[in-house]
C-alpha cells in the first residue's frame, strides 16, 4: 500500500458517500448523514479535546490550528470556534469540495490538498496545535510515522499535537481477521463482500514506538488516554503530545 494508492482511495471515498466515509455507520450509507448531527459530533469531540487539554494546564484557544486529515470539515469547523485560523489539509478532492461547501466558519477554516506524503507545504514552527482524530490509523506504518515526526516540526515551541492513534485490533471477530488475514485480501473482502466504494486499511502504532518517535522529533507525550473501539475493532489511544521549547 502506498501514499498513493491512498490518495485514490480516499479521493473514490470522497466522491461518493463523504460524510459516510468519516463517521462509518452502517444506516448512514448512500448519503444517509444529517449534516447537522455530522457537525454535532464533530463539536463533542473538539469539546472532549478542550476538556482533556483544559485538564492538563494547556491553552484551549489558539491562533493557528492545523487539522490533518480534515475530510469534509466536521472538526475543522469545530476548532474555528476556538481559533483564529484553521487549516484543514487532507488527500482527497471531494472531500475538500465537500468541505468547503459545508464550511460555516465564517472565512476562518482555509482548507488545501495534500500532494506529498509530509507536511512540506507548512514552514517549521507554524501551528498551535495539530489536530487530527481516526486518520493516521489508514495510512501505510513508514508514512504514519514521518507524519508524527512532521507534526512536531510544524509546531510552535510548547504548541501542542492532540492524536489518535490505534494501537492493535481487538478479539472481536473482524478484529482477529484485522491481525491474521493478509491486507490484500481484507481489501478484497471490503470491496467485494461489504461493498465499500474503496477499501480503508487499519493501521496500528505501538505506545512505546509512539513515544520514541515524537521524542526524537523534539518532543513528549504529556497525558494519553485509551480508547477501545468496537465500531472499529481496534483498540486506540488518544495522546497529548507537547513541543518542547528550543533548548531543552
Amino acid at each position: 500500500m502506498s501514499f498513493e494508492q491512498v490518495r485514490a482511495d480516499w479521493t473514490r471515498l470522497g466522491a461518493e458517500d463523504p460524510l459516510w466515509a468519516v463517521l462509518v455507520e452502517d444506516d448512514k450509507r448512500g448519503g444517509r448523514w444529517d449534516v447537522e448531527d455530522f457537525l454535532a459530533l464533530g463539536r463533542a469531540d473538539v469539546a472532549r479535546a478542550r476538556g482533556i487539554l483544559a485538564d492538563l494546564g494547556l491553552p484551549t484557544t489558539w491562533n493557528r490550528v492545523l487539522d490533518f486529515g480534515c475530510g469534509a470539515g466536521r472538526l475543522s469547523q469545530a476548532l474555528a470556534a476556538h481559533a483564529d485560523q484553521v487549516v484543514g489539509i487532507d488527500v482527497s478532492p471531494p472531500m475538500l469540495e465537500t468541505a468547503r461547501g459545508l464550511d460555516r466558519s465564517d472565512g476562518r477554516c482555509v482548507f488545501v490538498l495534500s500532494e506529498d506524503p509530509d507536511l512540506r507545504a507548512f514552514p517549521d514552527d507554524s501551528f498551535d496545535l495539530v489536530f487530527t482524530e481516526r486518520v493516521l490509523q489508514h495510512l501505510p506504518r513508514p508514512v504514519l510515522e514521518r507524519y508524527l515526526a512532521e507534526f512536531v516540526r510544524v509546531l510552535r515551541p510548547g504548541g501542542v499535537a492532540f492524536l489518535h492513534v490505534p494501537t492493535r485490533p481487538l478479539w472481536t471477530f473482524r478484529g482477529i481477521v484485522w491481525r491474521f488475514v493478509p491486507g490484500p485480501v481484507v481489501r478484497w473482502a471490503q470491496r467485494t463482500l461489504l461493498h465499500y466504494p474503496a477499501p480503508m486499511r487499519m493501521t496500528g502504532v505501538p505506545e512505546q514506538r509512539l513515544a520514541e518517535l515524537v521524542g526524537a522529533a523534539g518532543a513528549t507525550v504529556v497525558a494519553s488516554t485509551d480508547v477501545d473501539e468496537p465500531e472499529t475493532h481496534w483498540h486506540a489511544r488518544r495522546y497529548v503530545v507537547r513541543k518542547l521549547p528550543a533548548g531543552a
